[in-house]
């Protein structure tokens, strides 16, 4: 019915380019099928919650060069001006920003070193009581700091007994739910855990050792160089951005401002490598299945150029237009179901080799065979074109060609 020995016949007296193409179409559908993974793979990645509004956060450096300054008393005198500005929330110093890819982190246990014990690494903040509000992060059970916990220090003397805990931290080392109130140590030093937070991302949204767990300590270290996170009103975070430059001089002019943006702004700076790797695998796929589709185009078209006094002689024997069509439509299937195999083959073995070298999450066969049928329908349609317009020679025409 399909004509299936003589196409195969055809194949193997002209396989060469036969093979280049099932060659091409397996490379497509490992490529594809592993890029169109990694793509939504990503996508997920930076479309996850972070638990804050960072729409209505900023932040900003404080580097003070001046020496006939309080530093101390400065600090506090600049986190009281800017909460009285119009359309703050809070604001806090603190020693790492949420979301930019750089900060501090620690492995927090159950028992004391050098005690036996579970221990999960975290990422930490240290700020005062104002953390929370500034976060704007929900507190799901306990309390937060009061400023008598907070520890103000200036020569490594002073040191907070109390944190707040994210509930991924908790639910790791306490899985039964009992953790708020009990202590938790980092080395020896222990910290009885006063309240749990909801979804906060720290520093980093790649590391999972880390990920969604966090500690916020009350402790506040006495510098000249101040980080400054800031909460606004929605709406008005671009108004009060504009007013901190001249606030921070008005309070002491010996100083400069550095790196004044929007939390969204950092997270965007902290993930653009994986924005552009996601673009280049767009283009990628694009490319591929464009040139797959043109070299099932061109193959088509040179095998209907080779045959055409084979396509004229039948015709004029009387074969009808839909059995030239459909002698091609086979002919190319046979080859891309073959190059099928060999791709997706190669589709996971590819994927094997990303996740043991690249920490790519392991490959869906749900990809590999979406990719397959997609590979498959473009080849349909690539020759189509081609097969209509072999089905259209005349035999008049074929006749003259011999």
């Amino acid at each position: 019915m399909f004509e299936i020995k003589p196409i195969f016949n055809a194949l193997l007296r002209s396989k060469v380019g036969a093979v280049l193409l099932l060659i091409q179409i397996a490379i497509t559908t490992a490529i594809v099928s592993n890029a169109a993974f990694i793509i939504k793979d990503r996508l997920d990645y930076l479309n996850q919650p972070t638990g804050y509004q960072e729409e209505n956060i900023f932040k900003f450096n404080v580097m003070t060069f001046g020496t006939d300054v309080d530093l101390a008393q400065q600090a506090e005198l600049d986190e009281a001006s800017i909460r009285a500005l119009p359309g703050v929330i809070d604001a806090v110093t603190i020693n790492a920003i949420p979301l930019s890819g750089g900060g501090s982190s620690t492995s927090y246990r159950l028992k004391p070193v050098p005690e036996k014990a579970k221990s999960v690494n975290a990422s930490y903040f240290t700020a005062d009581e104002h953390a929370l509000n500034t976060f704007g992060v929900e507190l799901v059970e306990g309390r937060n700091f009061t400023e008598s916990e907070v520890a103000h220090d200036l020569d490594n003397t002073q040191s907070a007994n109390v944190v707040l805990a994210t509930k991924a931290l908790m639910d790791e080392l306490f899985p039964n739910g009992d953790g708020l109130g009990q202590f938790i140590y980092s080395g020896t030093k222990p910290y009885k855990v006063i309240g749990i937070v909801g979804m906060m991302k720290g520093p980093w949204m790649k590391n999972e050792e880390r990920k969604d767990r966090s500690v916020i300590i009350p402790y506040v270290r006495i510098e000249k160089f101040n980080k400054f996170l800031v909460r606004t009103e929605a709406g008005r975070r671009a108004e009060v951005m504009k007013q901190i430059e001249s606030l921070i001089h008005k309070n002491y002019s010996k100083r400069v401002v550095q790196d004044l943006a929007g939390l969204d702004k950092k997270k965007a700076d902290y993930v653009a490598e994986d924005r552009l790797m996601m673009r280049m695998l767009v283009i990628l796929i694009s490319v591929l299945v464009l040139v797959t589709a043109l070299g099932i185009f061109g193959l088509t078209l040179f095998n209907i150029n080779k045959r055409t006094k084979q396509i004229g002689t039948r015709r004029a024997l009387g074969a009808r237009k839909s059995a030239i069509i459909s002698y091609f439509v086979v002919e190319n299937s046979l080859i891309c179901i073959a190059g099928l195999v060999l791709g997706v083959c190669g589709a996971v073995l590819l994927g094997q080799q990303l996740m043991a070298n690249y920490s790519v999450p392991a490959l869906s066969n749900w990809y590999v065979a979406i990719t397959a049928v997609a590979v498959f329908v473009m080849s349909l349609l690539a020759v189509i074109g081609p097969a209509r317009r072999a089905a259209n020679i005349d035999p008049s025409i074929a006749t003259r060609t011999i």
